[in-house]
């Protein structure tokens, strides 16, 4: 199965964050090849318990599979994380102990030619994580107009061409359709006609494409709350993001759950009526060491956000 080599980013680093208590419950949200899974099992003592949650059914069957197949501890649930809550009712919990995310595509995605995540490899253009549901990357291009097309670029790819590129796949498509990597690799290609140095031109274009047919952000913006309202007090809530959208909406998140009482000056408000803080802001985000880097160049763009839930009996504000 493709994905073999799959390195875990910040394995160490985020299973600390998390504070593994032996006999606690946890969550990996993100199960992958089971890197930080895993890691948490072998901090776990006889009744501690980890639900690993993955919307690819690929990563779940591998995890069926692997070494960790046996362990009783483990329950793997195929689901997004944006139904965590459902999956953690599913699996018995009610609360827990810590929260993982480790968000992106993963190796052994981006490895698997046909699963269309990359354009080294000609393949039918799919790009979804989940594979049993939803519309593939080209089923959108032969439909989206050239506005929608050139909003997805831009806002989640960052793309300067946005426009450009997204008109010459709508006059490419009454050609004939835009059905596979290498298709739409070049046409991104004819179009861009600058991009930075090292970075193919298509880069930009694949990734906005995929996080908009996967709906990244909006199932991020919806499992976060869920995930702290899953967790103790006193638990973790560890993410590692791989680029600034995914990062901005962790850190927006964690800030808000952490400084709730961001009201105007002027409102005539005690200090009793302001909400309690949820989180505490555990250190400064995390970033990958340069020998990670060096043995895994995917950590590079890695930042790790880690909060902690607050009693709020123990908010300076009081109990409102």
């Amino acid at each position: 199965m493709p994905g073999d080599s799959h390195q875990t980013v910040l394995r160490r680093e985020a299973v600390e964050a998390l504070q593994i208590k032996p006999q606690g419950h946890y969550i990996d949200a993100t199960f992958g090849r089971g890197g930080h899974s895993a890691a948490i099992l072998g901090k776990l003592g006889t009744t501690g318990r980890l639900l690993a949650m993955d919307r690819d059914y690929q990563a779940i069957a591998s995890g069926r599979e692997g070494k960790l197949r046996d362990d009783q501890r483990l329950q793997l649930l195929h689901r997004p994380f944006a139904e965590m809550m459902e999956g953690a009712h599913q699996a018995g919990m009610t609360e827990v102990d810590g929260v993982l995310f480790d968000l992106g595509v993963s190796s052994p995605q981006l490895d698997d030619g046909q699963r269309g995540f990359s354009f080294r490899q000609d393949a039918p253009l799919d790009m979804r994580m989940d594979t049993s549901s939803g519309e593939t990357a080209a089923e959108w291009l032969a439909r989206a107009e050239i506005r929608e097309i050139t909003e997805v670029l831009r806002d989640y790819g960052e793309e300067r061409f946005a426009f450009q590129i997204a008109k010459k796949i709508v006059a490419a498509r009454h050609e004939r359709p835009v059905s596979t990597t290498g298709m739409l690799a070049a046409l991104v290609r004819e179009t861009v006609r600058t991009h930075e140095v090292g970075q193919d031109a298509a880069t930009r274009s694949f990734q906005a494409i995929r996080i908009h047919i996967n709906q990244e952000l909006q199932q991020l913006a919806l499992a976060l709350p869920q995930a702290l309202e899953l967790i103790k007090e006193g638990g973790r809530l560890v993410v590692i993001s791989f680029h600034s959208l995914e990062d901005r909406i962790v850190k927006r998140f964690m800030r808000h759950a952490a400084c709730p009482d961001n009201l105007p000056k002027s409102l005539p408000v005690t200090a009793a009526q302001l909400p309690a803080a949820q989180l505490r802001l555990c250190g400064a985000p995390q970033r990958a060491s340069a020998e990670e880097i060096r043995t895994n160049p995917r950590a590079r763009s890695a930042i790790m956000r880690v909060a902690e839930k607050v009693a709020v009996a123990h908010s300076p504000l009081g109990q409102g």
